[in-house]
């Protein structure tokens, strides 16, 4: 008798755990016929609490160092190169060739690896000292916007995914990404590489699911303070635009239909979600006689 395959469940991750989905419910995507697994239908609680997590986060990521950052994407990179073999299996699973799937995670590893570097760089290069016509110094320097909703692209597995989350954390943001519903296999194995590569847990939080279910949700949560859309899908990002109306989220869209082009490597991508803090401070005068005045 034929031995019937048991499928793997890949469940999400939330807070630095694999939870299974509140709602209890699955679906089974396929390729050429073949069920790839049992992916989690997250709902509408499953992303309220991965934003409670992304919230708690936020404070010890964006308070690490600018150096340990870099530290701990390079992590993530190595981790990734000590399970290449796994990924692009999946990625064969999904459709690709092997020639592909290895091109897409070589240039995985290659792109957290660039935006590595700039974790103690951006900032020296987007901050200022400003010309005032007071009597004082004026600097304007880089911060973390907070908690970052990403929609990862809907044609990678991998790349996409990697391209969309590693520059929001670049800076300390914290982010809850929804992955790829019909390719969502490397996005849940990427969840157990930041699992072990001293990402703080609840910094990246990993959803897989519908995107007609929970768009609005992440667009029109309240603790949200951006929205990172890598689709291409004007519908969906006009809706976006919309519900981010509400406490004024900042929408920023990445077209990935290119996603291997050098001009997706570049710090700008980080600079899209900092906000700029301009502190003065007041410049002691000193007298005739050396007192201050």
């Amino acid at each position: 008798m034929a031995r019937a395959e048991i499928l793997k469940t890949y469940k999400i991750y939330i807070g630095g755990k694999f939870p299974r989905t509140e709602s209890g419910r699955y679906y089974t995507p396929k390729q050429d016929g073949k069920s790839l697994g049992n992916i989690c239908l997250s709902s509408r609680k499953d992303f309220r609490n991965a934003v409670v997590a992304a919230r708690n986060a936020f404070g010890s990521w964006s308070n690490a160092t600018a150096f340990n950052r870099s530290q701990v994407l390079y992590r993530i990179a190595e981790m990734l190169e000590g399970r290449k073999a796994q990924f692009v299996e999946e990625l064969m699973q999904q459709g690709s060739s092997k020639a592909k799937a290895e091109k897409e995670v070589f240039a995985a590893i290659d792109r957290i690896i660039y935006f590595a570097g700039w974790c103690d760089k951006y900032s020296q290069i987007f901050s200022a000292v400003n010309p005032v016509a007071t009597s004082h110094f004026n600097f304007t320097a880089p911060e973390p916007t907070g908690v970052v909703s990403v929609v990862a692209p809907e044609d990678t597995s991998l790349i996409g995914l990697v391209s969309g989350i590693i520059p929001v954390i670049a800076s300390g943001n914290t982010c809850v990404v929804l992955v790829s519903e019909s390719k969502p296999l490397c996005a849940v194995t990427f969840a157990e590489v930041l699992n072990s590569s001293d990402v703080p847990g609840g910094a990246v939080n990993i959803l897989t699911g519908h995107t007609k279910e929970l768009l609005s949700h992440m667009a029109s949560h309240m603790d949200v303070n951006a929205f990172l859309y890598a689709r291409g899908d004007k519908k969906e990002l006009l809706e976006i635009q919309k519900q981010a109306v509400e406490n004024l989220k900042r929408v920023v869209h990445y077209d990935f239909s290119d996603v291997y082009a050098e001009k997706h490597q570049n710090p700008y991508y980080i600079e899209d979600f900092v906000e700029m803090k301009t502190t003065w401070h007041p410049i002691e005068k000193i007298g005739a006689s050396g007192s201050g005045y």
